[in-house]
């Protein structure tokens, strides 16, 4: 699945006037490569997101797909930061929802939702429901649906971002793997450089009100990548991004160095 993103721009209209949220964005995508989104809060990466899922449309610009969804399968997945489980189904039923929702009959959906949760580790957990689980679980739980779905495009938004070191850790890496067996284009916005280090084919870092791709950055290291040793490719690239994105929240917080 390849995306062209060509001169994109959206501007939102509210009865105070309009707000611009991103404008002039243009991007070819590799493959079912890994993209994260880096940039302070307000740039518009959510918007991005929101507009690859086709949730809204583009003020000007063009967004195309190199191939067509059919057979009313799903272009693209979104996991959230707050999970989206439904709290009325358990483990098993929420993974199989997307499945559900195709017309595919229980036993054949409930067999592929049982796979990923296993693949998630969540496997003595399939008859529980999202409150008996912990914030990391559900978090593997909306990961596991969005895959059981198998979109070409999974959009995933500070999918981690509200859990602590350890379990972000093991998750990021859970999630490298899944991948791996089950390639697909991947957009990720992430506040955390390090996590965009370890995770990216490629890094997009956004600034600005409204938005634009201030840089583009090829990731060099070949996974997997260990932040702990300090690979020197990957330390550069970090001081890079972090010069641009300092510089930006200083101005929008009118604080000068």
């Amino acid at each position: 699945m390849e995306l062209n993103c060509q001169n994109i721009s959206k501007t939102f209209r509210t009865r105070n006037g309009s707000i611009p949220a991103l404008q002039e964005i243009s991007f070819v995508t590799r493959g079912n490569e890994w993209i994260c989104l880096v940039g302070p809060s307000g740039c518009g990466k959510t918007t991005l997101l929101k507009l690859i899922a086709g949730l809204i449309e583009p003020t000007s610009g063009t967004i195309t797909f190199s191939e067509h969804a059919s057979n009313g399968a799903q272009r693209s997945a979104l996991v959230f930061q707050e999970h989206g489980l439904f709290p009325w189904m358990t483990t098993l039923d929420n993974v199989a929802f997307g499945l559900e929702m195709k017309g595919m009959g229980k036993k054949n959906r409930h067999e592929q939702a049982r796979r990923f949760i296993e693949k998630v580790g969540l496997r003595p957990f399939a008859l529980n429901y999202p409150h008996e689980l912990s914030v990391g679980m559900r978090q593997r739980v909306g990961i596991a649906r969005a895959f059981v779905a198998n979109p070409p495009v999974l959009l995933m938004d500070e999918p981690f971002g509200s859990l602590d070191a350890q379990t972000k850790i093991v998750l990021q890496q859970e999630l490298v793997q899944i991948w791996k067996d089950h390639p697909k284009l991947i957009f990720y916005v992430t506040h955390d450089l390090e996590e965009a280090l370890l995770l990216a084919d490629r890094i997009f870092v956004l600034t600005g009100h409204p938005g634009r791709i201030r840089k583009e950055i090829q990731v060099p290291n070949a996974r997997p990548r260990d932040l702990t040793c300090k690979e020197p490719d990957l330390m550069e690239i970090k001081r890079d991004i972090w010069k641009i994105l300092e510089m930006e929240v200083r101005k929008g917080l009118g604080v000068t160095a």
